[in-house]
């Protein structure tokens, strides 16, 4: 592919995380130009064009594909949406990324990828964010190395601050249930850190312990799940929405010989205050926060690859599994029972 001077990219989905993606690549990705928005809500519109200064915003996403000042498409849009909408870009000739996951069953799954192998010549990439975080990669990195020996044991969780106004109660019936919307990064991590084993067997539980509302949809606001991997492999995942005093997302990669931890206690800074109340230090707020870094660098490398100068090692198909393995947690929570994935 010809490198050209920039990259002009389309965002549809203009919601808080469509914002904050939106301004990133308005005011800080190298080699890209946002020239266009897509939302229905008069309001998201408003703010694209008055603090962006984006000059074509569309009220449908068909309209966005049309626009031949259009190289690529950033979708942050509802799951529900995502298979027909990243379809949709590819078919139009437009690069695209994809929030996670790629959707909510293994068929909506396989019909992106299938479209994807007709256009070989497109990027398409899923938001797994936590792989360009620089923590991340470097534990990749060193477990690629040898320094931990075989790696046969991933424990992560991702743990929101609760909302007492239970946004995500009302978002919870389209989310796919609390193991798709928050464990999916971690299954897609643990795959990552332990070479991409085929997983073979799931199993999960969980409470409500706050938000009896997600009873009605069968979901729960703490859930825990175990993954066995052929060849040995097991994976231990713990979502929560109700943490009192922060989002607090680890992951510990357990070796033959020595062990990785990441992101313990989710501190902020590197200050520990000491008082009459006791030792203690500030917490990250909020996913956002944790990974700034890693959403930056996430869209510089979606960029790089659509302008030819980079390769992709997150796929499509990395994306698949974790929607399949996903899917089976979700099976166990509902069933109370192991589920083959």
């Amino acid at each position: 592919m010809t490198t050209s001077p920039f990259l002009r990219v389309g965002i549809a989905g203009l919601g808080r995380l469509g914002q904050r993606h939106a301004r990133a690549l308005a005011f800080n990705t190298p080699h890209c130009q946002l020239v266009a928005a897509c939302s229905p809500l008069e309001h998201e519109q408003e703010l694209v064009r008055n603090e962006l200064q984006v000059r074509k915003v569309y009220a449908d996403y068909a309209g966005l594909l049309a626009d031949p000042d259009v190289d690529a498409v950033v979708l942050v849009t509802p799951t529900t949406l995502h298979a027909d909408q990243a379809i949709a870009a590819l078919q139009a000739g437009k690069h695209v990324f994809v929030e996670k996951p790629l959707a909510l069953n293994l068929e909506d799954c396989d019909r992106v990828l299938a479209e994807a192998e007709r256009h070989p010549d497109l990027v398409a990439l899923v938001g797994f964010v936590r792989r360009f975080d620089p923590s991340y990669r470097r534990t990749a990195e060193l477990v690629e190395g040898g320094e931990i020996g075989r790696p046969f044991l991933v424990r992560s969780q991702t743990c929101d601050r609760n909302d007492p106004d239970g946004f995500f109660v009302k978002y919870a019936p389209a989310s796919g249930g609390i193991f798709m919307d928050c464990s999916v990064h971690d299954i897609d991590l643990a795959r990552w850190l332990l070479g991409r084993p085929k997983a073979l067997r799931a199993f999960a539980t969980g409470t409500i312990a706050l938000h009896p509302g997600l009873a009605e949809c069968g979901d729960v606001d703490n859930g825990l799940a175990v993954v066995e991997f052929e060849g040995g492999a097991r994976a231990v995942f713990y979502a929560s929405r109700t943490m009192a005093h922060g989002h607090e997302t680890a992951t510990e990669v357990i070796g033959t010989a020595g062990k990785l931890l990441v992101g313990e206690h989710a501190a902020r800074d590197r200050v520990v205050r000491s008082d009459a109340h006791g030792v203690r230090h500030e917490v990250v707020a909020d996913f956002y926060e944790r990974f700034a870094a890693a959403f930056a660098h996430e869209m510089a490398t979606f960029v790089a690859a659509c302008r030819g100068e980079s390769q992709l090692s997150l796929t499509l198909d990395d994306a698949r599994e974790a929607t399949r393995i996903g899917l089976a947690i979700t099976r166990s929570l509902a069933s109370g029972l192991p589920e083959p994935v």
